[in-house]
């Protein structure tokens, strides 16, 4: 099923396609009068009597071709809900066999700037589905059609439809199989987006030797695929200042490694590089909208695979950044990544600072489990804002702790650290505290654990199960917010 949005300036007056109006939470529909005729007004004032206004939208069949449907804003709704409201409209209307609809901007109940932007996108991102291997596809069309004074700016437009174009791009990575999606395909596709305006660099694993990132090497060297580490440089303004970094674990597909994971479920783990797929997404976000920043997305990508040349328990590699780590569960990969990618990002790049991405621990899930990411970062005003654009879109972060007391949890005899702990418990925690070692300069840095949020059995509000495309709005309205 596909949605179209288009802009007209037509009269509703005597329409006979379905018409959309927003009323306040009391459903006062005196300013409908000039856009209906006037025994449709009769009809519906009458059924308003008695109908339950508690729900927020509600669905009246004018004929069998034609409904109007009032959607309820309640006082001081913030943009989120909007969004919401979209969603659940969305979800109404896919039931119908009506393809259709006018939705009216005029005589809004609520100041909310652009409340017809935010919920046009809410029922854009609820609207997606991944049917790319289903033979019989929903081919069915809605076409929203947008009248009145109040629709969004040509800017807003292009904005919106940006987040949406890379939210869905996220979601698209994370849904493909892992024969499909694997390293060698994975950058092929990111090095597509060229086209775009983003400069893009790839790595392969002649070039990775040569500049000693060990680690991310060691995790796919049991797989006949090949290992990457993939650059796309947005330079919106032209000039030399710090870049954003955004950092992302790839590992298209983790069984594990020599420790073998469990079979139950182990299909599951072709979500293991969503950390990418976020920063890919976000990259071709900023570009479509020519965001007014220089910013740097840098992935990692491998595949975990238990072959003959595969990493051992017990084995000892060195870093990019020239510490040692011993190799105790080849199941704790993804932080072998993102050290050798943590310490190229901040050497190569010298930015203002890191935001990483991972589908990390599954004790983040237990912590927090699928409501909120995990947050741990050595700068509180990076915290801040995250924790602040976080509630802003409600893709949430929760601050974990930091601190070096944990670091004896990741000591090691043998080597500067190993790359899990058996006592002590605090997985997530210890996780984080290994990353932040391969942060050499003191730059701000921030990880976010999403091992809860990137993949939904049950769906969301802005989503259906599966791959959700959480971080992209999230640090999209981050760089919106405090640094365009």
């Amino acid at each position: 099923m596909s949605v179209s949005i288009n802009y007209k300036n037509s009269s509703n007056k005597k329409s006979n396609s379905n018409i959309v109006f927003f009323v306040d939470e009391k459903f006062n529909i005196s300013k409908l009068k000039k856009h209906i005729s006037n025994s449709e007004y009769t009809f519906i004032s009458d059924l308003l009597k008695t109908t339950d206004l508690k729900k927020k939208i509600v669905i009246f069949d004018i004929s069998s071709k034609k409904k109007i449907i009032l959607v309820s804003v309640i006082k001081n709704i913030k943009s989120f809900e909007v969004e919401n409201l979209g969603a659940k409209f969305y979800d109404n209307i896919k039931k119908f066999n009506l393809s259709n609809y006018q939705l009216n901007s005029d005589n809004l109940p609520n100041d909310v700037k652009n409340l017809v932007g935010y919920f046009l996108h809410g029922l854009m991102l609820k609207s997606y589905s991944f049917e790319k291997y289903k033979t019989k596809k929903n081919k069915k069309n809605i076409s929203i059609f947008v009248t009145g004074k109040n629709k969004p700016s040509t800017n807003e437009q292009i904005k919106f439809k940006a987040i949406e174009e890379g939210s869905f791009y996220t979601r698209d990575l994370v849904s493909e199989p892992g024969n499909v999606l694997h390293p060698d395909e994975y950058a092929k596709r990111i090095k597509a987006l060229k086209k775009y305006g983003l400069k893009i660099t790839v790595h392969d694993e002649r070039k990775l030797k040569k500049l000693g990132m060990n680690t991310l090497l060691g995790v796919g060297q049991g797989s006949i695929r090949g290992s990457y580490l993939v650059t796309m440089e947005w330079n919106g303004l032209k000039n030399n200042s710090k870049p954003l970094a955004f950092v992302g674990k790839g590992v298209c597909f983790d069984t594990g490694g020599i420790s073998l994971k469990p079979a139950k479920f182990m299909e599951d783990m072709t979500y293991d590089m969503a950390g990418s797929a976020v920063v890919v997404g976000l990259m071709k976000s900023l570009a479509l909208r020519k965001a007014k920043i220089n910013a740097v997305g840098v992935v990692g990508l491998v595949e975990n695979m238990p072959g003959g040349n595969a990493l051992r328990p017990g084995d000892i590699l060195k870093s990019y950044s020239g510490k040692t780590v011993e190799v105790l569960n080849t199941d704790a990969e993804g932080r072998l990544v993102l050290a050798d990618a943590l310490t190229y990002t901040e050497k190569k790049f010298n930015p203002k600072f890191i935001v990483d991405l991972a589908t990390l621990t599954g004790a983040i899930i237990i912590s927090l489990g699928s409501e909120y990411a995990g947050l741990f970062s050595n700068n509180d005003k990076l915290s801040k804002q995250l924790i602040d654009v976080g509630e802003s879109v409600e893709e949430k972060v929760w601050r974990m702790p930091l601190n070096k007391n944990f670091d004896k949890l990741i000591d090691s005899k043998n080597a500067d650290m190993q790359n899990i702990n058996y006592e002590g418990g605090a997985g997530s925690t210890t996780a984080a505290q290994f990353l932040q070692r391969f942060i050499l300069n003191k730059t701000p840095w921030a990880h976010l654990d999403i091992a809860g949020m990137a993949f939904s059995k049950y769906g969301g509000a802005l989503n259906s199960s599966g791959a959700t495309g959480y971080g992209v709005r999230l640090l999209n309205k981050l760089v919106e917010d405090y640094y365009e």
